[in-house]
């Protein structure tokens, strides 16, 4: 199983948008932790599709016990209501 780092980048690759991984709880989880689940999708989310629904639909039911923020180009988190297609028109995409 790969790492967080390695997951947080196969996300960037398939979705177009960065993001950073946290424990439930609120704490960081360290980039080389082990045993990580995959992520899972080969296709990105369609553009309609928000922030919000991204998570509630790819992100939770693959990574119980973990939350996810999804991160603009200068790295601040974006809102939930932000459409993906938007969000990816600011990574030039």
């Amino acid at each position: 199983m790969p790492t967080v780092k390695a997951v947080e980048s196969r996300i960037r690759n398939v979705e177009g948008f960065a993001v950073a991984v946290y424990w439930h709880h609120g704490g960081d989880v360290r980039s080389d932790k082990q045993s990580f689940p995959s992520y899972p999708y080969r296709q990105a989310a369609s553009g309609s599709t928000t922030v919000a629904e991204w998570k509630r639909t790819r992100f939770e039911p693959n990574y119980p016990g973990f939350e996810v923020e999804v991160l603009d180009p200068t790295g601040a988190s974006v809102s939930g209501n932000l459409k993906l297609e938007n969000l990816r028109g600011m990574y030039g995409g």
